[in-house]
């Protein structure tokens, strides 16, 4: 069965319809450059009504020790979401100074990009597989993107792992029977205009995620 996240959630309605909708996974942006932002106070505010129901994943973009920390104070998120270009030891000074599990984004445009997987595995709970952004783009992910999704066509990796990355209601389904992905992850494509997620869209793509489920389970 795939499980969705539903990412940069900022206002009650919208992580209400995910919630509503049964994502798996609730995301909070915290990174000023993104239309998603949310500043770490007002994260927790609103993410309160998740506890207990989703797992509450901080996105956060490179963030130095005080960030996490802050982050690892106010939010307490289940996960923190690492989406730049920390490496693998950082990633593990993260994981030790937050307390939290860790998703590592990373970027793909070709079949290489594949490999760093083996070496984030060993510090990360989740791997996220993300369209790697255009030229020029200041943001690292969010942006609509999508790459080949034949490449993970019987890949296997050492972690539970994420597909994201140009995500819809209207090709979720095909994503998930061409690439088997047991987790997926969605943030623009269920938005009516960038950073203002649309509750109805949000139900189109759980639905979406849980016909194609149903029909893997099928098959197999």
């Amino acid at each position: 069965m795939t499980r969705a996240k539903i990412c940069g959630l900022k206002t009650p309605d919208a992580l209400d319809a995910a919630l509503a909708a049964g994502a798996a996974f609730v995301g909070a942006v915290t990174f000023p450059r993104s239309p998603r932002h949310i500043a770490p106070l007002a994260a927790a505010t609103l993410y309160a009504r998740a506890r207990g129901l989703t797992q509450v994943v901080s996105l956060l973009v490179e963030p130095d020790d005080a960030l996490v920390t802050e982050i690892a104070l106010i939010l307490k998120p289940d996960l923190i979401q690492l989406h730049g270009h920390e490496s693998p030891a950082r990633v593990a000074e993260v994981r030790r100074l937050s307390g939290a599990g860790i998703i590592k984004a990373l970027p793909v445009s070709t079949p290489d990009d594949l490999t760093a997987a083996a070496d984030y595995a060993p510090v990360v709970d989740y791997l996220m597989f993300d369209a790697r952004p255009p030229a020029g783009s200041t943001l690292p992910g969010g942006v609509g993107a999508r790459f080949d999704w034949t490449m993970l066509q019987g890949r296997s990796f050492d972690r539970p792992w994420f597909l994201a990355g140009g995500l819809t209601p209207d090709n979720v389904g095909e994503a998930i029977r061409l690439t088997g992905a047991p987790l997926v992850d969605v943030s623009s494509g269920v938005e009516s205009e960038p950073g203002v997620k649309d509750p109805g869209l949000i139900a189109a793509f759980m639905a979406a995620v849980d016909a194609a489920s149903s029909r893997q389970g099928y098959m197999q």
